[in-house]
């Protein structure tokens, strides 16, 4: 397992850290890189819109099968979402893969826990000011979301699947992760960003 100082070894049950709560090492943020801090151990989320890849050497930040855990936090108002089997880029919402949304508040009615317009929550599972873990779990064409253990989502994606012109990689496939910076009257908190690899 390739590993830095900063993020040594993987736990005896597989987990890989992606986040050393110190820096943003393995981390690259598009068009607005001050929309990301570190601060007392937690990535804070807050300024306009960026999109915070991970890009550091755990799998060639190239995911396929995995559990994906955090632990976030959402204040009033906030919108935010964790991306993956998405591909760095430089401007603009990320056009490949899947977003699991982050929004207990805001006036998006897709809320916490979403597979972003393809299976939506309307219900608040989670409360803002609170720490809660964010938990995605893709298995082939079948994405899990739990909200502290409890399953609100269960997206399966049919076989060979034809998008829209403008969706057409918002599918299941590999890639990577990204935390969202939506707005500048969002404000989101992530620590204990981990990865387990499934076969």
């Amino acid at each position: 397992m390739a590993c830095t100082t900063k993020n040594p070894a993987t736990t005896q049950d597989g987990w890989i850290s992606l986040f050393d709560g110190e820096t943003l090492t393995g981390w690259k943020a598009s068009e607005n890189p001050g929309t990301f801090k570190v601060e007392d151990g937690v990535i804070v989320v807050h300024g306009p819109r960026a999109h915070l890849f991970y890009v550091g050497p755990e799998m060639n930040a190239d995911f396929e099968n995995f559990e994906f855990k955090a632990q976030v936090m959402t204040t009033p108002g906030s919108n935010s979402g964790i991306f993956f089997h998405t591909d760095y880029q430089e401007t603009g919402w990320p056009s490949k893969g899947h977003e699991v949304q982050v929004n207990n508040s805001q006036s998006d009615w897709r809320r916490t826990g979403s597979v972003y317009s393809f299976d939506d929550v309307k219900e608040v599972h989670v409360q803002d000011n609170e720490w809660y873990t964010q938990h995605i779990i893709v298995q082939g064409n079948k994405v899990t979301v739990k909200l502290n253990d409890k399953t609100v989502v269960e997206y399966t994606e049919p076989e060979n699947v034809e998008r829209p012109a403008d969706a057409k990689n918002k599918v299941i496939s590999s890639g990577t992760f990204a935390l969202q910076g939506h707005d500048p009257d969002s404000k989101v908190y992530f620590k204990d960003i981990k990865v387990k690899p499934l076969p």
